[in-house]
């Protein structure tokens, strides 16, 4: 089913039906359904028609599912603005879109960073909350006579990327279709047109919206015309209860949030719906899942993929875990349907396998021709099974609890502060996020600050996942001959002075 025969399929279901439980409260198609609405009103008046860019703040709420419904049946495209960002990140972050339309949160619109870059770029943009649309700036006048095809772009999703700075990443409707599809197969499940729209166990979504994870969870919903309990973020209490009160069989979670329950005290008997748990993002420790699968009874499937893949490309399905998780242990599990992997040396030959080289796809989901392989940053190796194993990263990049970290950006934040001389910045490893970036600065002659003011120093340039977990004022950086910082070392030192202030 493609995504514009799924959102047809929606207009005709009864409207007093279920369809999103947020906050606690329940909501029936048909306010998701008016509300959207109301959206694809506004923005056909304002001349935004197919091909259309609308930028948004794509917070875990109501109004943003209604938001994605309006642009996917009018044939748009959503440029998605992260919310976890400082306002001035925002408001530099929307006026690079380049967008015609706007569409932010109330508090949104109490930014003034957010309001000056509405402003620079002419759009036309509203305010939507509270089943409530208000137009806060009209642009010029737009008309679209554009026609709109399977391979345009849909969404344009951020990313912080392998190599610092963030990029978007335009995911075509066939890309989106082909990842939707491979996931199903691979796992060997139904779309869902067999059952009653909306009945049935709930989804349940932790994911942000903002990271494809969240997107992904999101149109799968959709698509299927399934039941969403959409979180705001991640709360171990309310998770619980959701589950207890939807009894759901599959969910999704990332490692952070698997560690969490793992160490909790939340009874086995609470969790018998669950029959497998789907984790991305990061790497998990296979000790954790053993954990988990002892002391729960229930299959952790990790999956791989990545934003410029649509989604995941591989992972485990129930049978393999079943079958060969004691032996591949590690493994991120095998190609989705459609899929193909490879590894490559330096030179871009073939290694034999088992050895570890830079990692290739190729997939209709990559946004490429199915035969052209695209390179990622991951160092990875594949067993005569076909398991895929990925080894470590060919960059510097931090993934904390799912989030991509560039060192480089940690960097300048830190630079910026008028008693730091230079910094650096690494990742460690950490039993609950994977791992978490861990600064150390060289302050200027005769100045003062502490670590926790440089912390604070950071939020007003950086999101919450990008500040440093410690920072540590050294007399020195590690810096090889050429004077450059020496990364070995410098995560040499990190450890050490990190263990040195867990022992105090």
């Amino acid at each position: 089913m493609s995504l514009r025969e799924a959102i047809v399929r929606l207009w005709d279901i009864d409207e007093s039906a279920t369809m999103l439980q947020c906050d606690g409260q329940w909501l029936t198609w048909g306010d998701v359904k008016s509300l959207s609405g109301l959206i694809d009103t506004e923005l056909t008046n304002a001349g935004c028609g197919p091909g259309g860019r609308v930028a948004v703040v794509l917070a875990n709420r109501v109004e943003s599912v209604a938001v994605l419904i309006a642009i996917l049946r009018g044939s748009r495209t959503l440029v998605t603005l992260s919310p976890l960002q400082p306002p001035e990140r925002l408001g530099a972050d929307l006026e690079a879109t380049a967008a015609d339309f706007v569409i932010g949160g109330e508090g949104d619109w109490e930014k003034e960073e957010f309001v000056t870059a509405v402003s620079k770029l002419g759009a036309s943009a509203w305010s939507v909350d509270h089943g409530v649309v208000t137009m806060k700036s009209r642009g010029a006048e737009r008309k679209s006579g554009h026609i709109v095809d399977a391979g345009e772009v849909v969404i344009e999703m951020l990313t912080s990327g392998s190599t610092g700075s963030p990029k978007r990443i335009p995911l075509s409707r066939a890309q989106l279709e082909a990842s939707l599809h491979a996931a199903l197969q691979h796992n060997d499940r139904a779309n869902g047109a067999e059952r009653a729209p909306f009945a049935g166990s709930a989804a349940i979504l932790t994911w942000p919206l903002v990271h494809i994870s969240g997107m992904w969870g999101l149109l799968q919903a959709l698509v299927s015309a399934r039941r969403l309990v959409l979180f705001k973020r991640f709360n171990l209490a309310d998770w619980h209860a959701a589950v207890k009160e939807h009894r759901p069989g599959l969910v999704g979670l990332p490692p952070a949030a698997i560690q969490v329950v793992l160490d909790s005290d939340i009874p086995p008997d609470d969790l018998t719906s669950i029959r497998a748990i789907n984790c991305g993002a990061s790497p998990i420790d296979p000790a954790v899942v053993d954990a988990f699968q002892e002391r729960y009874g229930i299959p952790i499937l990790v999956v791989y993929g990545a934003t410029e893949f649509s989604g995941a490309v591989a992972g485990w399905t129930l049978n393999d875990f079943r079958a060969q998780w004691s032996q591949k242990k590690g493994s991120v599990g095998r190609a989705f349907p459609g899929v193909r992997l490879r590894v490559v040396d330096a030179g871009g030959e073939r290694p034999p396998a088992g050895e570890t080289g830079r990692l290739q796809v190729a997939s209709p989901q990559a946004g490429a021709p199915s035969d052209e392989w695209i390179t990622t940053s991951d160092l990875a190796h594949i067993d005569a099974d076909g398991f895929l194993y990925i080894d470590g990263r060919a960059d510097d990049v931090i993934i904390r609890g799912g989030f991509k970290v560039s060192p480089d950006t940690v960097v300048r934040s830190l630079r910026d502060h008028p008693a730091v001389s230079d910094a650096a910045v690494a990742g460690l490893p950490d039993d609950r996020l994977g791992q978490i970036p861990v600064g150390a600065v060289e302050l200027r002659a005769r100045k003062t600050v502490t670590a926790e003011e440089l912390r604070e120093f950071c939020r007003i340039t950086l999101t919450p996942y990008e500040i440093p977990a410690q920072i540590y004022i050294v007399d020195e950086l590690p810096r090889g001959a050429s004077m450059k910082i020496d990364h070995r070392r410098l995560v040499a030192m990190l450890t050490d002075l990190t263990n040195a202030s867990d022992e105090s």
